[in-house]
């Protein structure tokens, strides 16, 4: 790595930034932006977009002014267990219902980390897909089943 960029870290972290938050503003620019009263489907997008662009430029711009650490090892294993559950948690959504899918997304996502103990994550698992159950079906009265065409028979 050039010594031009003394603190890795912020450098990348910006670049995504920058990248990510340009694509929202490249994307949203063919859609009706609207006003801050009356806002368009561009102007969510446009105006976040915006916002993580400045942060990315800020972030690059301190990585050349103060000293940090460098990179770590890049976790290539621990991220596709990650996207995996993701992935499988929105197949079970249809067919399983929210509270196996949330029960399934957490423990797997937790078997991503070192420090996994079954009887930790299953605790937190369980407690978090109650509380998802609560939240997205009870409170805020969203369609989603709690058990799904699976699960019934």
């Amino acid at each position: 790595m050039s010594t031009v960029i003394k603190h890795p870290k912020d450098f990348w972290t910006g670049v995504i930034f920058l990248v990510v938050g340009l694509s929202a503003v490249f994307i949203g620019r063919d859609y009706a932006m609207g006003t801050a009263g009356k806002m368009g489907p561009a102007y969510f997008p446009t105006v976040l977009g915006g916002l993580l662009s400045i942060i990315g430029g800020i972030a690059v711009f301190r990585s050349f002014k103060r000293v940090g650490e460098q990179i770590e090892k890049f976790h290539l294993k621990e991220l596709f267990i990650v996207l995996a559950a993701v992935v499988l948690f929105g197949v079970l959504m249809r067919g399983a219902g929210l509270a196996l899918a949330a029960v399934v997304l957490i423990m797997i996502s937790a078997y991503a980390s070192p420090q996994f103990k079954w009887h930790e994550a299953l605790l937190l698992a369980l407690a978090m897909a109650g509380f998802a159950v609560l939240v997205f079906v009870k409170l805020l009265g969203l369609p989603l089943a709690v058990f799904g065409p699976w699960l019934r028979f």
